[in-house]
C-alpha cells in the first residue's frame, strides 16, 4: 500500500507556534509561497495517480487544503490530530518546557489530551483499516505525520518528535503487508 500524506497548509497558530491539535482552526490567507508550493506537489500527484481514495480529518484545516489542491474526498476521523489537551493554544516551547526530554525520546509514554498510545493505535487501526487499497492520499496533521513515519521507519512512534514536517509538505511512503 502507498499512502501520501500531504500536511495541511499553515494556519495562524502554525504561523505563531501555537499548539492545535483538536481545535478546528481555519487556513490562514493562502500566500504566493502556498500556491507554489501546492503546483509543485501536485506535479508529484500527478505522477502518483490515480489515487483508490482521498481523505482528511474531520478538522477544516484540512479539508480546506484538500479543496485548495481540487480534491473530493472522505473524511476519516482517525487522521485527526493529537489531542494536545491543556496545551491547546499555547506556544510550543510550553510543551517542551513541561516535557522536555521525554518529548523528544520517549513520547510514547505521555498523556496530554490523549495518551500517545492511543495517536499509535489510531495509526494501526488506520493501516489496517486501509490496508486492501493500493494507493491513498491522504490530507493530514504534523503530529499523526510525524508519528506514521516513526511507526514506518521504527516500528514504534517514540522517533516522531526528532523530525520536522512542514506545512504543506508532501510524503510518500510504501507499506508492505
Amino acid at each position: 500500500m502507498q499512502i501520501t500524506f500531504i500536511r495541511h497548509l499553515p494556519t495562524e497558530w502554525n504561523k505563531e507556534q501555537r499548539l492545535q491539535g483538536r481545535r478546528d482552526i481555519a487556513l490562514a490567507a493562502v500566500t504566493e509561497g502556498s500556491r507554489q508550493g501546492i503546483a509543485h506537489n501536485q506535479q508529484q500527484l500527478k505522477a502518483l495517480s490515480p489515487f483508490d481514495m482521498v481523505l482528511t480529518s474531520t478538522l477544516k484545516r484540512t479539508q480546506q487544503t484538500a479543496h485548495l489542491y481540487g480534491y473530493s474526498f472522505e473524511t476519516e476521523p482517525l487522521l485527526d490530530e493529537l489531542d494536545f489537551g491543556p496545551f491547546e493554544g499555547l506556544p510550543k516551547e510550553k510543551l517542551y518546557e513541561e516535557y522536555g526530554e521525554q518529548w523528544f525520546e520517549q513520547p510514547r509514554a505521555l498523556i496530554l489530551g490523549e495518551s500517545l498510545i492511543n495517536l499509535e493505535e489510531r495509526i494501526i487501526s488506520f493501516l489496517e483499516k486501509y490496508r486492501d487499497l493500493n494507493n491513498l492520499l491522504v490530507f493530514g496533521h504534523g503530529s499523526w505525520i510525524r508519528a506514521v513515519i516513526s511507526y514506518f521507519q521504527y516500528g514504534h512512534i517514540n522517533h516522531m518528535n526528532k523530525m520536522t514536517v512542514e506545512n504543506n509538505e508532501c510524503i510518500t511512503l510504501t507499506f508492505h503487508s
